[in-house]
């Protein structure tokens, strides 16, 4: 449940942050603005991690270090799927 928790809970702004990153690209927007909720979702997982590390720290900010690592993973198919050539 440690690690199924934050995951679940990174499902929904992480389908969000695709399906805004995919209108973007459909909609054939300039590549920054295409790159931009990537980077904001960076910007958020590292401040989970801060403050799972750093303000919560032991059992109970693993939770947030699992939350960021997964938020992480969907800004990278994010910013993959920004990067593509428009066609």
């Amino acid at each position: 449940m440690m690690i199924v928790g934050p995951l679940l809970i990174a499902l929904l702004p992480g389908v969000l942050l695709l399906l805004v990153t995919w209108l973007f690209r459909k909609m054939k927007w300039n590549k920054v603005i295409r790159m931009i909720p990537s980077m904001l979702t960076v910007m958020a997982a590292t401040i989970l991690f801060y403050i799972g590390y750093v303000e919560v720290r032991g059992f109970e900010g693993a939770g947030y270090l699992f939350l960021s690592v997964f938020l992480l993973l969907f800004a990278v198919v994010s910013y993959i799927l920004a990067k593509k050539p428009v066609q």
